[in-house]
């Protein structure tokens, strides 16, 4: 894996994977956001408690997946730039930051929606929420501190240490609706037993998981194509 993961690190190598993977990724990916939206928005049934607002789960809940699968996906890519100098693996933190931020804050944006009609509140300061705001604050923090530092491996050390610290916080967001007693509801997929939500919900939500997770990757690799071009014209400006 590790011999795999530094075939990668050849600029040459990424570009060609990227330019023969990236439609396939974001092709796939909004087929299947578009089937799981419409099937979760216009096929599958209300809930039997909150109605007609749980259709928001359709995209609250992908969101906050991939808020908390990108920073884990840009921890790996600080580790790798820490231990092996990885070459691309700053470029691929930086270009995974931005995204991330964007799919926690619409998570955030969701979840206040959602909590209104059934919580009776936009928002508490509930430990969910509380460990989702926090990550939000370190992608920001990420992001930051990288680009104040003019040495371009100074920042991305100090950034990537921030990262890496932050990852304590991952574990609080899964677990925390047990570690606590919150208004946030317990898990209904991810969890030891067999998923609590009905498969007329589950599968459009799995379909629109997958897809965003599959624009996910598509941004990431068109976003790390713009970092390495950009490098390149920087190191060709005198």
């Amino acid at each position: 894996m590790k011999k795999n993961w530094h075939f990668f690190a050849n600029p040459k190598v990424f570009l060609a994977f990227s330019k023969r993977w990236k439609p396939v990724f974001g092709i796939s990916g909004l087929f299947l956001i578009i089937i799981g939206l419409y099937w979760g928005l216009f096929v599958a049934p209300a809930d039997y408690q909150q109605g007609e607002y749980v259709r928001i789960m359709y995209l609250h809940v992908p969101f906050a997946w991939l808020g908390m699968v990108g920073y884990a996906a840009l921890s790996i890519c600080c580790a790798s730039f820490l231990i092996w100098k990885h070459p691309l693996a700053l470029l691929s933190a930086k270009a995974i930051a931005p995204i991330g931020a964007v799919f926690t804050a619409l998570c955030l944006i969701t979840g206040m929606i959602w909590g209104k009609p059934t919580w009776g509140t936009w928002w508490v300061w509930d430990a969910r929420l509380t460990s989702m705001l926090l990550l939000i604050f370190l992608y920001f923090g990420f992001m930051l501190l990288e680009a104040s530092f003019d040495n371009t491996e100074k920042g991305g050390k100090a950034a990537s240490i921030l990262a890496l610290v932050g990852v304590a916080n991952l574990p609080v967001i899964k677990f925390s609706v047990n570690w606590w007693n919150t208004l946030h509801q317990p898990a209904s997929i991810m969890r030891f037993a067999k998923p609590a939500i009905d498969p007329s919900m589950l599968y459009p939500l799995l379909s629109a998981a997958l897809g965003f997770t599959l624009l996910f990757v598509f941004l990431t690799l068109l976003r790390t194509e713009t970092e390495l071009f950009t490098m390149k014209q920087q190191r060709r400006q005198p």
